[in-house]
């Protein structure tokens, strides 16, 4: 018992450093359950970001649909691949097929 210095004997240090590893390491919410809902937060935040600015673009396309009628034309033409009468539509994809090389 001589080797052992008197700090670490002390009835404070010890109670403190049982505590701190409990909080620590021990408790609902230790420190590695705090860093792990800290990137969780940062991801859902950054997910958010996304939503937020794919939202804002899918309101201008939205305005300019209401008020433009070649808006309305084109976005019909691409998304649903409609034509015109009289109108032949190609398709050209271009994706080659797994086998070919």
């Amino acid at each position: 018992m001589q080797a052992i210095p008197s700090w670490i004997k002390n009835k404070f240090f010890i109670s403190s450093a049982a505590f701190l590893f409990v909080i620590l390491f021990l408790d609902k919410n230790d420190l590695f359950t705090q860093l792990d809902r800290k990137r969780e937060l940062r991801e859902l935040q950054q997910t958010k970001e996304h939503y937020v600015t794919q939202i804002e673009a899918e309101k201008k396309e939205l305005e300019q649909l209401k008020n433009n009628p070649a808006t309305i034309e084109k976005y019909a033409r691409e998304k649903y691949l409609m034509k015109r009468e009289n109108e032949d539509l190609f398709l050209i994809s271009t994706k080659t097929p797994s086998g070919d090389r």
